[in-house]
């Protein structure tokens, strides 16, 4: 299937990545949030982020933690996507580094309203366009190769199928990760999670 990434982005990849993006630059920022987002609010789609703006985002409380200051947490209302119903309005939360990351960027580039994620001119001025959803793909690809890792192997669908890999791999039950991915299918869901979790599961060690 064209677009869909033979590798998942697991959380060690995705801090490869994330080590590209270390400076304050504009660039940096915006993609450092893109990753973070992407990934951290359930991988979501190239065409979410894209499309994502500034009145989707609600400042929610503080999460409480034990051994720390509170986490900063923001809900991002993805209206009636592909796989909810009727009316429903999907929400997916972000606590701490990603809304951390999310808030820099919008700081950075002044953005109050309108599109999150835009272009950025070679002067360093900020487009009032959105970035398409295939500039999505491309940043992802670009930041894998600054990465040393191969760009044919990655594209933006796997940071979808790594936030799955990768909740199978800390055992984040299917059910709770699927609540932040949005997926309805469970067969969809669970052949993420089968390769991670049947290879060291219960069900194959019954000798």
């Amino acid at each position: 299937m064209i677009g869909k990434s033979a590798k998942a982005v697991t959380g060690d990849v995705l801090s490869r990545l994330l080590a590209t993006c270390e400076s304050d630059s504009l660039r940096d920022l915006r993609d450092r949030a893109i990753l973070m987002v992407a990934f951290a609010s359930g991988g979501r789609r190239r065409s979410e982020i894209a499309g994502l703006r500034r009145e989707q985002l609600t400042v929610e409380p503080p999460i409480a933690v034990p051994d720390g200051p509170p986490l900063p947490s923001l809900a991002i209302h993805l209206g009636r996507t592909k796989t909810s119903t009727g009316e429903q309005d999907d929400i997916v939360y972000l606590t701490g580094r990603p809304v951390e990351a999310l808030n820099a960027w919008m700081t950075a580039a002044k953005i109050e309203s309108g599109s999150v994620f835009r272009a950025i001119g070679r002067w360093g001025t900020v487009s009032r366009r959105a970035i398409d959803p295939q500039s999505v793909n491309a940043i992802i690809k670009q930041r894998v190769e600054m990465a040393g890792l191969e760009p044919g192997e990655f594209s933006a669908h796997g940071l979808r199928s790594g936030y799955l890999t990768e909740s199978a791999n800390r055992g984040i039950p299917l059910p709770e990760a699927m609540e932040q991915s949005r997926h309805r299918s469970v067969q969809q869901a669970s052949s993420y999670y089968n390769s991670a979790t049947r290879r060291s599961g219960r069900a194959a060690r019954l000798l």
